[in-house]
């Protein structure tokens, strides 16, 4: 993988760990998973202004990631209801790239090296093995866990949608930019169906979320979705997902959550397979 890439996927792996600590941190976990996705609108037409229109190959591909990212995040706010960021995060995280590597390999026929399949499943290994964290009151999250491991599959599922639409589109951050405003075009739909006083509030309680996360959220998928065109899409994957190690700091120093021996230890082992990828060959 090119440093360049590497780079871009790190920071991308930041940003991202990022909105989800903010939507985590929220009190009104619907509002704040509305103001990010929603919020990828203003970003979205304006990218448009500058970057031309995927082609008319990648529609298919456009249409089927849209509803999975709205399962994606319906699935997500389930989890952060109920457990913590240390715990959701890196089950939901974790478990896709090696989804997308087994689907990869053997039904797209990719080739990879045997030291990147290792820094997959030491990435993967390093992250999945959070789950084993307890609670404060030393039990197990199952119901957490159960809607951490569904989120993983939409993951793995949109992630080799958009990977392949990308690459068919001509043009990566045009693809990119017509899913987020179809993806908020969907949410807000479900809202004024479902819960019409969350898109009154996104004014005045929901500016910042709206703002900040919208922003950070749709720049981290974007750059993962342009690196989706310049490497292997379960390199990618795995790589981004690195991004539990700022997620784990996050949570300990922003919401306070506990932590363990397990978790030190797991982000070590992420980290140990982020530099096995760093050096593997495109």
């Amino acid at each position: 993988m090119s440093l360049v890439t590497f780079v871009a996927v790190i920071g991308a792996a930041l940003l991202h760990a990022s909105w989800n600590t903010l939507l985590k941190s929220g009190h009104d976990k619907v509002l704040s998973m509305a103001g990010i996705v929603v919020g990828h609108i203003p970003f979205g037409i304006a990218a448009l202004f500058f970057v031309p229109f995927p082609s008319t190959q990648s529609l298919p591909y456009l249409g089927a990631s849209i509803v999975l990212h709205a399962g994606y995040q319906f699935f997500l706010l389930k989890s952060y209801q109920i457990g913590d960021l240390t715990q959701v995060y890196p089950l939901a995280r974790g478990s896709a790239p090696i989804l997308v590597t087994v689907f990869s390999v053997v039904v797209l026929g990719v080739k990879l090296e045997s030291l990147q399949l290792l820094a997959v499943l030491v990435i993967t290994t390093g992250i999945i093995s959070l789950a084993l964290a307890r609670r404060d009151d030393g039990q197990f999250n199952f119901k957490a866990n159960k809607f951490a491991l569904i989120t993983g599959l939409f993951i793995a599922s949109y992630s080799m949608v958009d990977g392949l639409g990308a690459r068919v589109s001509e043009n990566s951050w045009g693809f990119y930019s017509c899913l987020t405003i179809g993806n908020g075009i969907v949410v807000i739909c479900y809202l004024v169906l479902t819960k019409p006083v969350t898109l009154v509030d996104l004014a005045s309680k929901g500016r910042k979320v709206f703002v900040i996360g919208g922003g950070a959220s749709f720049l981290a998928y974007g750059i993962v979705t342009w690196a989706f065109t310049q490497a292997p899409i379960a390199l990618v994957m795995a790589l981004r997902e690195t991004s539990i190690i700022f997620a784990l700091l996050m949570g300990v120093f922003f919401l306070k959550e506990r932590l363990s021996f397990i978790k030190v230890c797991s982000t070590f082992l992420t980290l140990f397979g982020a530099m096995l990828l760093r050096f593997t060959k495109n």
